[in-house]
């Protein structure tokens, strides 16, 4: 499986942007679809998860402001980001699961610059 990630760029403290993480294929009827990032300096950092089933959980520092999302039959994961602050510049990374399986995948990743 491999995974495309996409909708990075620059905007400005306040702005929102979407990202998209387009898998080549289902990974399985039982997974689970995430976002991390990447700041620079730093180590990378759970965003937000989602399960094939709905269930989603969402880092602190971003709850209220993004939202993760999932269509199944296109086997694509979306981050919509909202109230973007400065300190949500990284590299955004999408990562797939087998729940209960050893099989794990991760996306290239996608900037995000969020600068005045």
């Amino acid at each position: 499986v491999q995974l495309q990630a996409s909708g990075g760029g620059l905007v400005q403290p306040g702005g929102s942007l979407s990202l998209s993480c387009a898998a080549s294929r289902s990974i399985s009827s039982n997974s689970v679809m995430a976002w991390y990032r990447q700041a620079p300096g730093k180590q990378r950092e759970f965003v937000a998860r989602i399960s094939s089933s709905g269930f989603t959980n969402a880092a602190d520092s971003v709850k209220g402001r993004f939202t993760i999302s999932r269509d199944n039959a296109k086997n694509t994961a979306y981050l919509q980001m909202n109230s973007l602050k400065p300190e949500d510049t990284a590299v955004y990374y999408c990562y797939a699961a087998v729940i209960g399986g050893t099989s794990t995948y991760w996306g290239q990743g996608t900037q995000v610059t969020v600068s005045s």
